[in-house]
């Protein structure tokens, strides 16, 4: 992708975001979406190539640690169990209903095998709620559901992409099924991720009492984010959990750190700006990338897994929370709801898909197309959906 383009499109981005301070819940993703599909077919985008490493290596590590330094440690501890439930075993869960439901839903229309509805499921679980944690915020009483879907979005990236990783392999057949073989290599990947994240975020949050230069400070974040995220996939474990985690130990030693209150409002300037950024690109490529997969023949099917997509979701939401005394007591049916549908699929997803499509194993086509289909239908429908279905149920 050229600089002209990549300026171009941070200009549009700049536009719609603009009009996204003037204007309250303004729905900038599926506008961004949109806009992109559009510019597909304008000669001068339509050879645009992004590749899953650009998607991976330099807009997820940003996307992911400015928001993991910027959640309160404190909400997260308050939210734990909940948050590590669904972004663990109510991943796996998930995967598993939505893909027999996948299955079975497309046997009407198309024959996909078993483990190809697995797949499919494993690239729609991961959520990335965006905007909508700024929604949620300013509609709701409490912080209560934003925290939940904003630490689960921070977790479930890392389980998502190593159940892709398992399922794919064997919808490949490079890897065999072995349940003993997934859970070792899930604990290696995402304990280790864990471990040198919370390690490299201490040392630099120490490190950062060296300077009183701001410059100086910013850059070592720099270093942080995209540093702990490379040396973690150089090693063989999730780099995604490593960058997170390093952003939430930063945040916890801030909170204990007065003194380095200037350090954060030099922090939040500078990525406030790399975030925005990141989500012009994002979003406008995502519908770039997405139109070419648009024209076929089963949109019908695409938003029947959507939809399967939402009940499977608010199912594990709703039985964990509402079965257990101790969460039931922390969130209500309306709330679980409301969790469920701001669980937008984003930018993991799309990075899944290149993946997938970056094989060039046979018969993948469709499946991709489907899963485009999925996320486009998911970006603009909760997007738009969030702040009303939050006045209703909460206003």
């Amino acid at each position: 992708m050229s600089v002209s383009i990549t300026v171009f499109l941070l200009f549009i981005g700049y536009i719609i975001f603009s009009i996204d301070k003037k204007k309250e819940n303004f729905p900038v993703p599926p506008i961004l979406v949109i806009i992109g599909i559009g510019l597909f077919f304008v000669p001068y985008f339509s050879q645009i190539s992004v590749t899953k490493e650009i998607i991976y290596h330099v807009f997820l590590p940003g996307l992911l640690f400015v928001s993991a330094y910027q959640f309160p440690f404190s909400d997260f501890k308050r939210y734990a169990g909940i948050i590590t439930f669904l972004s663990t075993a109510g991943i796996l869960l998930t995967v598993l209903l939505l893909g027999t439901l996948i299955y079975a839903v497309s046997l009407p229309f198309i024959e996909i095998p078993f483990i190809g509805a697995l797949l499919m499921a494993a690239i729609l679980t991961p959520t990335d709620p965006v905007s909508v944690v700024s929604v949620l915020k300013k509609s709701a009483d409490d912080d209560l559901i934003a925290d939940v879907v904003e630490g689960e979005s921070l977790l479930n990236d890392g389980t998502s992409i190593v159940l892709f990783t398992f399922i794919s392999g064997i919808y490949l057949q490079t890897q065999s099924i072995s349940p003993m073989a997934f859970i070792g290599e899930f604990l290696y990947v995402s304990l280790g991720g864990i471990a040198l994240g919370g390690v490299f975020g201490w040392l630099f949050s120490q490190a950062i009492h060296y300077t009183h230069n701001k410059e100086y400070q910013v850059m070592l974040s720099i270093i942080l984010a995209y540093g702990s995220f490379n040396l973690a996939e150089f090693l063989g474990v999730s780099g995604v959990l490593a960058t997170v985690f390093a952003g939430i130990m930063l945040s916890f030693e801030f909170g204990r750190a007065i003194r380095e209150a200037h350090f954060r409002e030099a922090l939040d300037g500078f990525w406030g700006v790399i975030e925005i950024s990141i989500l012009s690109l994002l979003f406008l490529l995502i519908g770039i990338l997405a139109a070419d997969y648009l024209i076929f023949n089963y949109w019908g099917l695409a938003v029947l897994v959507f939809a399967g997509s939402l009940i499977v979701r608010l199912l594990v939401i709703a039985g964990a929370t509402q079965l257990l005394p101790v969460w039931h007591k922390k969130m209500s049916m309306s709330e679980c709801v409301l969790v469920s549908w701001s669980g937008l699929k984003g930018s993991v997803s799309i990075f899944l898909i290149l993946s997938l499509k970056a094989t060039g194993a046979d018969g993948i086509d469709l499946i991709i197309s489907l899963t485009f289909a999925v996320v486009l239908i998911s970006l603009v429908v909760q997007s738009i959906g969030v702040h009303p279905l939050s006045k209703k149920l909460l206003g």
